[in-house]
């Protein structure tokens, strides 16, 4: 066989091999012939014309973005540094190739931007407190930019808030305060409740001088079980009054 044919065949089949491309079930191609969209294709065996046709692969998994640590100042004039993570995947391949020169880095700088515009907008206890809303609001924001380079972002998590020291001291002491309020607030509630009840107590007993009889006798009762200690008590004159009358008026000399 002449070398010239031999180079022909291995060209031919060097053509044959380049021109084929095999896409898993999480990817697909954007073709273009000669240079226009044609379509998406895929999963599977793939055939291209050589020269005439080129494709760009796209994976439609779920992708992890981290967003670095930015500096953000709240509503209330406190400066904190808040990283996150954007989870988002590419819905329609088209757009992805065609609308953005890189998906990743793009959605990575809208997100950036985006946390330091939604977080600044709060103070800083709904910062800390309230961190569903604001991944919510973040998440909804960022899709909203995305939509038109064929993105979905799912989700977005707030990772790290970080304070300076002058900072986290305030807010210690601010949560100390707060935790000494509510103990007087409750202590006070208990004594006002307690001195209620003492009242209306007295108020049945006074009213009722049988009631308050028995209720003596009752204390008297509780305070003999200890025999080591010498109690004097007074004696009401409502209870000896009537033995008084019996035994007669003493005489007078």
């Amino acid at each position: 066989m002449p070398i010239f044919m031999i180079v022909v065949v291995v060209l031919i089949a060097l053509l044959v091999i380049s021109s084929v491309r095999v896409l898993n079930e999480y990817e697909r191609a954007v073709m273009f012939t000669l240079g226009r969209f044609t379509g998406v294709r895929g999963p599977g065996l793939i055939i291209l014309w050589p020269v005439i046709q080129r494709m760009s692969k796209v994976d439609l998994r779920v992708i992890v973005l981290n967003i670095p640590k930015q500096d953000v100042i709240t509503r209330d004039n406190v400066s904190v540094k808040v990283n996150a993570v954007v989870y988002f995947r590419i819905v329609d391949p088209a757009k992805a190739i065609i609308q953005v020169a890189n998906a990743w880095d793009a959605t990575s700088q809208v997100a950036q931007t985006t946390l330091r515009s939604v977080l600044g907008q709060h103070e800083m206890d709904e910062l800390l407190a309230q961190r569903d809303k604001m991944n919510a609001d973040v998440q909804r924001i960022l899709d909203e930019n995305t939509e038109a380079w064929g993105i979905k972002v799912t989700s977005v998590e707030l990772k790290d808030v970080d304070l300076d020291e002058n900072m986290v001291r305030a807010m210690a002491r601010q949560a100390e305060a707060e935790r000494n309020r509510r103990a007087k607030v409750i202590n006070a509630q208990g004594e006002q409740q307690a001195a209620q009840t003492l009242v209306e107590a007295a108020n049945a007993l006074s009213q009722n001088s049988s009631a308050m009889q028995l209720r003596y006798l009752q204390t008297l009762a509780d305070i003999a079980h200890d025999k080591s200690q010498l109690i004097i008590f007074p004696l009401p004159l409502d209870l000896i009054t009537p033995l008084l009358r019996r035994g007669g008026t003493p005489s007078q000399s």
